[in-house]
């Protein structure tokens, strides 16, 4: 899956607000046939959904695509699914998941009406949204080639907040534990973990704090609520210049020392060796890989020093 830095949700049946994630700046949108729909407008909206991708597609051929169905307990993620599986489509975002074989339920469905409407490679992004999804996080990552993101849950109102019964602080230390279970699966599974929502539309800076620490914990992306969060979130899951340079001037001293025989080289007044090496290669293939990514340092920028002696 793309490293998305931000996945924004906007309501199925209001096409209009389309161009506005989009205008944000948003890596991915998540057109939601779910919650922000009412019962009696959701025929209606599939059929928007998919006349919204086609016409997304057409203007935006990078940007994610994801359709939010109704949960596979609600039986009408079949008519969600037969209607916006579509050329143009990335992929689903799969509701209420508690248990790996929930996965293989959407696996069933996806298969068919990929089949049927002629459209292959969908993915998966997995909320994890029930005390079951928590305690099988590592056997959903894995349950399918199709699960392409998990997000750790941290939502003030939402149904994980009901289900654990913490009470929601703007640091997010009552979650602390539920997201880490889901960013190890993560890693472990090889796929994008994103972190949860931050639910205070105005408050922009606690935004950015909650985002820079998600990315600290080593989140790779956010899912947002409004245009407005996109920006700032994209902002902090987004490599500096000066982190870039960093990192490619890790790799060329390293790569300097070992030409010379050396294993270890002081490299702006820090030892790194061949592990530091393998760290800064993967964070590098994870900046070039997002969205507008990193590209080279500068040369004047890799502030080479001397191999260290005696290594």
């Amino acid at each position: 899956m793309v490293p998305y830095r931000t996945v924004l949700f906007v309501p199925g049946h209001k096409p209009a607000w389309v161009d506005k994630a989009l205008s944000a700046g948003a890596d991915c949108v998540v057109l939601d046939l779910e919650d922000s729909v009412p019962a009696d407008l959701k025929e209606g909206a599939r059929r928007t959904v998919a006349d919204s991708i086609r016409a997304v597609r057409r203007a935006e051929p990078r940007v994610g695509l994801f359709v939010r169905v109704n949960p596979l307990d609600t039986r009408t993620t079949g008519a969600d699914l037969e209607a916006v599986v579509v050329p143009g489509l990335t992929g689903v975002f799969a509701p209420k998941v508690g248990a790996a074989t929930d996965v293989l339920r959407y696996d069933a469905l996806l298969d068919h009406f990929e089949d049927r409407n002629g459209v292959s490679g969908l993915e998966y992004i997995v909320p994890v949204e029930t005390i079951g999804a928590i305690q099988d996080a590592r056997e959903i990552a894995q349950a399918s080639p199709r699960v392409g993101a998990m997000i750790g849950p941290t939502a003030e109102h939402a149904d994980i907040a009901r289900a654990v019964g913490y009470r929601w602080t703007p640091e997010g230390e009552e979650t602390l534990y539920l997201r880490s279970r889901v960013l190890l699966a993560c890693r472990e599974a090889g796929i994008h973990p994103l972190t949860g929502l931050w639910e205070r539309l105005d408050d922009l800076a606690g935004l950015a704090a909650f985002a820079e620490h998600g990315r600290q914990l080593g989140f790779r992306g956010m899912v947002v609520i409004h245009p407005g969060h996109v920006p700032v979130v994209n902002d902090a899951f987004t490599p500096s210049a000066e982190d870039v340079a960093f990192h490619e001037g890790l790799v060329a001293a390293y790569e300097r020392a070992a030409a010379e025989g050396s294993g270890a080289v002081r490299y702006r007044g820090v030892h790194i060796d061949k592990a530091h090496v393998d760290t800064a290669r993967e964070w590098l293939a994870h900046a070039r890989a997002l969205p507008g990514g990193g590209g080279p340092a500068p040369a004047d920028a890799l502030g080479i020093d001397a191999p260290e002696g005696g290594h």
